[in-house]
């Protein structure tokens, strides 16, 4: 799958110099990079089959991403935090999506509303806080959609896209002190999703 990134605080030296770091993003972008567009027409239609409510790419992504940065021993829904009530199972929101020294990941494809607690997770996870934390990380990497992923990805209209989290990076600036990388990620080279009509929801539809 090809993207485009986004660099903050001098994350792209960071990666170049530093081995740790370099490592770590190279497992992020192979992953990334094995994402063909057969690979992603397959698992699209085995995430419907067990879902039926699947319309876009979105989750297709996310099982890609789990499955393979698992494998390379990310740890998945990592808590930021040890110390109740923010370490319980059920408190996504203090979780990041993927941790590995030095690095943490959110795939953000939710609403634009959640834009700037996407970028603030990484930065929690990074930094002392007056909660005891469970992990502690060094660099940021947000995983996003385009505008043109979101359009032939068929994703809701509403998510927060590449532009956005960049947008959103300079009135956060002082809040964001780590380095931070924006990946966002392009459209399918030989197909899109469309959202298909039954003659029963056109029927409704005109009633």
């Amino acid at each position: 799958m090809k993207y485009k990134t986004y660099y903050h605080n001098h994350a792209d030296s960071i990666i170049k110099s530093e081995a740790l770091f370099a490592s770590a993003f190279s497992e992020i972008t192979d992953v990334i990079e094995s994402m063909n567009d057969q690979k992603l027409i397959e698992t699209h239609i085995n995430v419907q089959k067990k879902r039926k409510g699947a319309k876009s790419l979105s989750e297709a992504i996310n099982t890609i991403l789990k499955d393979e940065l698992e494998a390379k021993s990310w740890e998945k829904e990592a808590k930021i935090f040890k110390e109740p009530p923010y370490d319980s199972t059920n408190k996504k929101n203090w979780r990041l999506d993927f941790a590995k020294d030095p690095i943490s990941i959110e795939v953000a494809f939710n609403h634009g509303e959640a834009v700037a607690h996407n970028l603030l997770k990484p930065v929690l996870a990074s930094q002392l806080n007056h909660v005891k934390k469970a992990i502690q990380t060094q660099m940021a990497v947000i995983i996003t959609a385009t505008e043109e992923l979101k359009d032939k990805g068929n994703f809701d209209g509403a998510i927060g896209t590449y532009d956005k989290y960049i947008e959103y990076l300079k009135p956060y600036a002082i809040y964001m002190a780590i380095p931070v990388i924006i990946i966002g990620l392009k459209a399918p080279d030989s197909f899109y999703i469309c959202l298909l009509y039954t003659s029963d929801a056109a029927d409704e539809e005109d009633s």
